[in-house]
Order: structure tokens, then sequence, then C-alpha cells
């Protein structure tokens, strides 16, 4: 299930946005997070909201401790993050009050933790991708949900990310315009790392509060001029959160121009009547035998795993493998198994699921899946859901994160995705009736 975990930046610190809202005071093995976590729902999405820099804002920039912070909304459960932050800009275009949805960071900071890891075990050496730091669905739903509000914004933007809690000087602000910078701040960029290490999609909305210091017709940024923009702003910030909310989770759309350039459903045999009476069976085994139909599965299953960012892949037994093997191999990712009951060797996990007349059980190997691990689960076909949502439980019980469910057949007849509610779920093509 979807829970967003919202770092509140300069200003936005009010958690009178929750609903049923209460507080709870944790801990982390890094440490204590900068704040108590205020736990409520917004729109009927779990949200748990932590301070940046304290409730009473107390803690300076360079102070902050991020991996806290970032681990307690792990523990949390939260599987976003939607952060919030001042910013000062560094082109003309930018004004103030102005919106930008980060799309690229400059790390400047040079006394910050920056690492879950310090250490690697042997054979075990970790370097996190930061090609595209802020995840790409999370910009979407918050540039969609600007341009409904009419709130003026940028739909990208470098941010620099300084160390503090002094100001840049004029050369170093003339500088960071020079690097193609277009905004400054002194939070996002450590942020951002993390929760990519740990594999939770995070996105940073920053908002314009003064021109740093390199414009020669204005006064230099001071702490006051920046509290004054955000705290004009900050209802704009608090509906721009509340209405995106919403839009995080969602089940992707189906692919249209997919089924326009490509009649996937013509590879897929229809047997009526099977394997009972009134049962219109979907057979993916004609697809297998025709290979520009499985290129063409295949491709947009790994356009849609790389937008997800996966650590692993996981297919479920038994034609689930087929897709999720391919897939495994053309990402360069590990590959694991959910099978039927008694065909893994110890040591395993288990998860039961109802049928139509009794119970079953799939299991997976308890080493499989590590609380580091972002998965997207394959399979042929989402009928009733059961076994999905089983196999959901089985990576959540061994504490990976579910970043994706991919199939190539939506029966939407039966009801599947009632039981998926808060996984984003993605097909290929659909059938209506059973």
């Amino acid at each position: 299930m979807v829970k967003i975990g919202i770092i509140g930046g300069s200003g936005l610190n009010n958690p009178d946005i929750l609903q049923d809202a209460h507080e709870l005071i944790v801990d982390t093995r890094y440490g204590q997070p900068s704040s108590s976590l205020k736990v409520g729902r917004i729109n009927d999405t779990e949200v748990v909201l932590l301070a940046r820099h304290g409730r009473q804002h107390t803690i300076p920039p360079t102070q902050i401790n991020f991996r806290a912070n970032i681990q307690a909304l792990k523990d949390a459960g939260c599987t976003h993050i939607l952060a919030t932050t001042a910013c000062g800009s560094l082109k003309e275009e930018i004004k103030r009050g102005d919106f930008i949805i980060i799309d690229q960071f400059i790390d400047f900071t040079r006394h910050r933790k920056i690492s879950f890891h310090e250490s690697f075990q042997p054979g075990k050496i970790a370097h996190t991708p930061m090609a595209n730091p802020f995840n790409q669905q999370l910009r979407e739903a918050l540039v969609k949900t600007a341009e409904e509000l009419k709130i003026d914004h940028h739909k990208k933007g470098t941010v620099v990310t300084i160390e503090g809690p002094r100001f840049s000087t004029k050369a170093e602000s003339h500088m960071f315009r020079a690097w193609g910078a277009d905004i400054i701040n002194m939070s996002i960029a450590p942020e951002a790392t993390l929760a990519n290490e740990i594999n939770i999609p995070y996105a940073a909305i920053a908002m314009s509060t003064d021109y740093d210091c390199w414009k020669e017709n204005e006064e230099p940024v001071t702490w006051e001029a920046v509290l004054e923009i955000f705290e004009q702003n900050v209802e704009k910030v608090t509906n721009l959160l509340t209405n995106t909310i919403p839009k995080v989770g969602q089940p992707s759309q189906p692919i249209t121009e997919n089924e326009k350039e490509f009649d996937l459903k013509k590879s897929i045999r229809t047997t009526p009547h099977w394997p009972k009476q009134g049962v219109m069976f979907r057979d993916v085994s004609t697809l297998l035998r025709d290979p520009k139909a499985f290129k063409h599965s295949i491709t947009k299953l790994k356009e849609y795993c790389k937008k997800k960012n996966p650590t692993k892949i996981v297919g479920i037994d038994s034609r689930g493998f087929i897709f999720a093997s391919v897939l495994a191999h053309e990402l360069n990712l590990p590959l694991v198994l959910i099978r039927k009951k008694g065909k893994l060797p110890p040591e395993t996990v288990s998860q039961e699921y109802e049928l139509e007349y009794g119970i079953d059980q799939i299991e997976m190997h308890k080493d499989s899946i590590s609380a580091e691990d972002n998965v997207v689960i394959i399979d042929d076909l989402l009928a009733t859901g059961g076994t999905m949502k089983a196999a959901c439980r089985l990576v959540e019980k061994l504490s990976g994160t579910i970043s994706g469910i991919a199939i190539i057949i939506d029966l939407p007849d039966l009801k599947g995705r009632e039981k998926l509610q808060g996984y984003d779920i993605f097909h290929l093509v659909k059938f209506d009736g059973e």
C-alpha cells in the first residue's frame, strides 16, 4: 500500500493538514531523526510528516541527521517521499514565489553523511546509480497538479546544494550560475541520495524565495526575506501536496500508443469453456510462439521496469518465469522465483491464498529479498488477484519494497485490482469478460 513521507522544509511544519493525526517518537540505528513523526491521512492516503530542521527550526542544515530522517520514514513504512524546500533563484526567469519541480542536483556539500554504507561486505560492493535522482512518476504527478491549480512553476531545474547556515558569496553565486544550476539550497542533495540508496522514490518541490546574491539590483538574501516569501506561499505548497498525494500509486493507464503500433491481442489465443464451462481461457503460449509479439512484450515491460529502478525482478510460477527471466537478463538484474508449495528447497517463507474451492500456497527463499531491495513482480495474467496478492505479501514479509507489478493480460471483470489497491499495476492488454 502507498504510504507517503513528507519532509517539510522551511515554513511547512504544520501538522494540521493531516486527518486523524498522532505523534510517534522514534529512533533509528543512525540516531534520532530531526523531529517526531506526525502520522495521519490525506485524502485516504497514509502520510508521515517529518520536520527537516525540527519543529522549531532549531537544527542548522549541516547538522541535520539525514540518514536518520530517511531511515525513520523507511521504518515507518513509507513507500514514497515528497520534500519541500526554500531555494534561491540563479536565473532571471525563476521569480520569487515560483515553484520548481527539481530533476537534477549538484552536491556541493562537504561535511555530511551521504551514504548508509560505511563499509562493504566482501563481494557486495554497492554503488548507487544517480543519473536521474528524482523519481519521474512523482515529478509528473507534481507537474500535473501544479498545472491544474494554475501555480507558477518550472517543470524541471537543477539545484546546487551547499553547506549552511551561511549564504553564498557573490563569487560562489556566479560560479554556480556558470555551472548551469538553476536554484540553490542547503538540503536536497543528501536527502535525494539517501532515498535513492534505499530505493524509496523521492521528489522535491522547491520554492524560490530570493535571488541569492548574484543579481546586482537586488538586496543579498536574508533569512527574514526567505521566511516572508515562504509564509506567503505556504498555502500553495500545502494545496500542491494534498492534491498530488491521491495521484501517487495510481494504477498505470493502458498504453494506447502501444496498442496502435502493435495489436498484441491477435497473438493471444482464446479457448472458450476451458478449463470449465463459462471460462474464456486466454493463452499466452501462442504469443510465445510469435517472435515479434514476444519481443514487443519484452520491450514494453522493460520500458516500464526501467522507470521503477528495481534491484531485482520477481517472477511468479510458472509462465511469469518466462517473461521475468528475459527481463532480468535484459536489465542485468537478479531474478527471484516465487514457486508453488514444495518446489523450492529450504529455507523458504510461504504465503497462503484462497482459490475458488480451497487454499493454495506459494513460497520463496528467505535469502532472496532484503530490506534494501526494490522489486517489480512479473506474471502473465491478472484474474482474481489471489496469487499476486500473496506474492506481494511474500516480498513484504522479507521487508522488500514493491515498486511495480507488470502483467501481460488483465481481466478487469474478475476484479483482481481490487485486491491490489495501492500497488502500481502495468498491463499490456486487457480482455473483458471472464
